[in-house]
């Protein structure tokens, strides 16, 4: 779709506002009663892809687009075992 499209690197796939997908994670949040915000959802995708073996390059360049490495370690560095481990199986149990 996005090649056929021409659609570009820095170009909108779904043409949404960011409070309009804030709205929608919320709401299905509330359908499995979880707290869950955005940015909830690309901690886990890091920490998932991370703990699955992706090099810490991959994560940080392609799934967070981070421009430095450490602010990806860092980021990374605050999702204990537990936490991680709660939300996959909460996800995906």
């Amino acid at each position: 779709y996005v090649k056929a499209t021409d659609i570009g690197n820095n170009d909108r796939i779904f043409p949404i506002s960011y409070v309009a997908a804030w709205s929608m994670v919320k709401k299905a949040g509330k359908l499995v009663n979880i707290e869950l915000r955005p940015h909830d959802l690309r901690r886990h995708a890091a920490t998932y892809a991370s703990r699955s073996g992706t090099p810490i390059e991959i994560v940080s360049k392609v799934i967070l687009r981070h421009a430095d490495l450490s602010t990806t370690q860092r980021y990374l560095g605050k999702v204990n075992d537990t936490e991680a481990i709660r939300w996959i199986e909460t996800l995906y149990g």
